[in-house]
């Protein structure tokens, strides 16, 4: 089990209900996290769109899951 803290931003972030929580998980990469979050949250994006920061720096949704990883996945933003 790793022990990550978990950001949420807009649509994300209203899915949940929480700007963030910590959570043990199992996963290997934060491409099973999102699904795994999906599935709990229904947060209803493809995960085409989603692109994730570890710990302040964008990286790759097959990065392996580091024990105290900060994560944030970020859902695409429409400005106006």
């Amino acid at each position: 089990m790793k022990n990550i803290s978990i950001h949420y931003f807009a649509i994300l972030r209203e899915k949940r209900g929480e700007s963030s929580e910590s959570l043990q998980t199992e996963c290997q990469t934060y491409r099973d996290l999102f699904i795994e979050l999906d599935k709990s949250y229904n947060f209803d994006l493809p995960i085409s769109i989603i692109q994730v920061a570890v710990n302040d720096e964008y990286s790759l949704l097959e990065r392996e899951i580091v024990d105290g990883d900060k994560v944030v996945f970020i859902p695409p933003v429409a400005g106006g």
